[in-house]
């Protein structure tokens, strides 16, 4: 792509962009709706779309956990050295999610409840899965880099499915009731509750997604599909048409392995759905990146993209917090859907801001006499 910066891909970005854009529209609505407006089909498809932007952020997370790891390979980097930094950094993205949870309770006080410090939230599941993913990699890996690179690939689609076969039976029937609660809810999302909560963002099975990205991330960055990069980015997207299919015709069998089947939370064919659905946003994605508007010098959703982690983190107390810019749960579908707008614009402006401060800093610093 000629219009990407050599050091990023602008589809990764871009497909980022989109996951803050539909997170944005699914917490604005649930967020400031009022309960006329919640029950409109309006809603009803917001809330669908709400079911993207996680399965997004960690399919990503996995991608570019295989770009990383391909690159540090290619300096010489030995594996031992490739799994302490990365899982390091999934370390870190661990502890911020905690801190996440710390800010959260200190500006809900004294209204909040001291377990919402223990909350399993999608930022502590991403850095546990990158973690995960630096051990599974450690572990498959060989001292041959083209056969690494096999085993890694086979190792990451071995975990993502037994992550999403698992899932069923961990929320029901093989419940890990002898754990702590709040260990027992990185495993399914029990929280303090009697039962498992699908709000939440355990291990099982939103961790499948980042297994499912890493998997596709060794096969997009193997020399093999370098050579013929469109070529695989396109049968990406057929295979997410083949997977919705073969999950559409699993979902109608007669009969289920499992003694309880929710289809909306834990069941192996929704995720296979999902996964689908990623590969043909990937194709279309590198598709209009390729070939499209995507190759214009500036993109919002790009720019978006590459500060994900800071917007995430500032637009939930604008929109759920304390500091939420429109009454909650009192707004028509118009008003929600203005305060929508000033959001997304309020949070690019502060991305555009956050990348160009590093670059106005270095000028300003050239431009001081010594």
């Amino acid at each position: 792509m000629a219009s990407a910066p050599k050091s990023r891909l602008t589809y990764i970005d871009w497909m980022r962009g989109l996951a803050c854009v539909t997170m944005f529209q699914t917490h604005c609505y649930d967020s400031w709706l009022s309960p006329e407006a919640r029950r409109s089909g309006f809603f009803w498809w917001s809330q669908l779309g709400g079911t993207l932007p996680a399965p997004l952020f960690l399919f990503l997370a996995g991608v570019s956990f295989a770009l990383v790891t391909d690159r540090m390979r290619r300096r010489g980097a030995d594996t031992a050295t490739v799994a302490r930094q990365t899982i390091r950094r999934g370390a870190e993205i661990l502890a911020l999610g905690l801190a996440f949870r710390v800010q959260e309770f200190a500006l809900g006080w004294p209204w909040s409840p001291w377990t919402d410090l223990l909350r399993v939230d999608v930022l502590n599941t991403i850095g546990l899965s990158m973690m995960l993913m630096g051990l599974v990699c450690r572990w498959s890996a060989d001292d041959k880099p083209e056969k690494s690179h096999r085993r890694n690939l086979l190792a990451a689609a071995l975990v993502m499915l037994a992550i999403t076969l698992l899932t069923p039976l961990l929320w029901t029937t093989w419940r890990p009731r002898f754990l702590p609660w709040p260990i027992e809810s990185y495993v399914n999302g029990v929280h303090i509750f009697p039962a498992p909560q699908p709000w939440l963002f355990p291990v099982f099975p939103w961790a499948a997604f980042a297994f499912a990205g890493l998997a596709a991330g060794f096969v997009i960055f193997s020399d093999w599909a370098r050579e013929r990069e469109s070529s695989v980015f396109f049968g990406a997207g057929l295979a997410g048409i083949a997977l919705i299919f073969v999950a559409r015709g699993f979902d109608h069998l007669p009969w289920s392995p499992y003694p309880v089947y929710d289809y909306w939370h834990t069941s192996p064919n929704f995720f296979l759905t999902r996964v689908g659905i990623l590969l043909i946003i990937l194709s279309l994605t590198y598709g209009w990146c390729r070939w499209g508007a995507g190759q214009w010098r500036w993109s919002p959703l790009a720019q978006l993209g590459k500060t994900s982690l800071l917007v995430y983190w500032v637009h939930i107390e604008f929109v759920y917090g304390r500091f939420s810019i429109l009454q909650k749960r009192a707004q028509s579908v118009r008003s929600a859907s203005l305060g929508l707008l000033v959001i997304f614009l309020a949070m690019l402006a502060l991305s555009h801001l956050r990348t160009r401060w590093p670059e106005n800093w270095r000028v300003r610093r050239r431009a001081v006499p010594a």
